[in-house]
């Protein structure tokens, strides 16, 4: 076990950036208590890898820190950062392939982004109606 851990987690345009270390169970997103994160969708998908690893996540300290993107953008990048911070952590690979059988995303960020937008169009896809009468 080594004494601090910086990880990244990635979603659409956000990034969250996770520190680890040995502590109490403290959860901090953006310097504010996990407890009182809102909204509560958003609280409850950080709180997958904790609960999920609930014995070892009460050991550890996390901050996390993240920015860019929307406020469920921000939240799986947070619980990429937490779940990837708590494998690195322990250097387990039973609790690695827990999170991957739950849910991939946890440890791999998805790498889907927005397609840039086109002439002719208000968007990526959509174009203005051609009229040939």
């Amino acid at each position: 076990m080594v004494d601090v851990i910086n990880t990244t987690g990635k979603r659409k345009e956000a990034v969250a950036r996770a520190v680890i270390k040995k502590g109490d169970g403290r959860v901090r997103i953006n310097s504010v208590p996990i407890e009182v994160y809102t909204p509560e969708l958003a609280r409850v998908k950080i709180m997958e890898p904790l609960n999920l690893a609930s014995e070892k996540a009460s050991g550890v300290n996390i901050d996390v820190n993240v920015q860019g993107g929307g406020v469920m953008g921000q939240a799986e990048a947070s619980r990429t950062a937490i779940a990837k911070a708590l494998v690195q952590f322990y250097e387990d690979e039973e609790l690695a392939k827990m999170f991957k059988q739950y849910d991939r995303s946890l440890l791999i960020s998805d790498p889907r982004r927005k397609l840039p937008k086109k002439p002719l169009g208000r968007g990526a896809r959509k174009k203005r109606q051609k009229s040939y009468r």
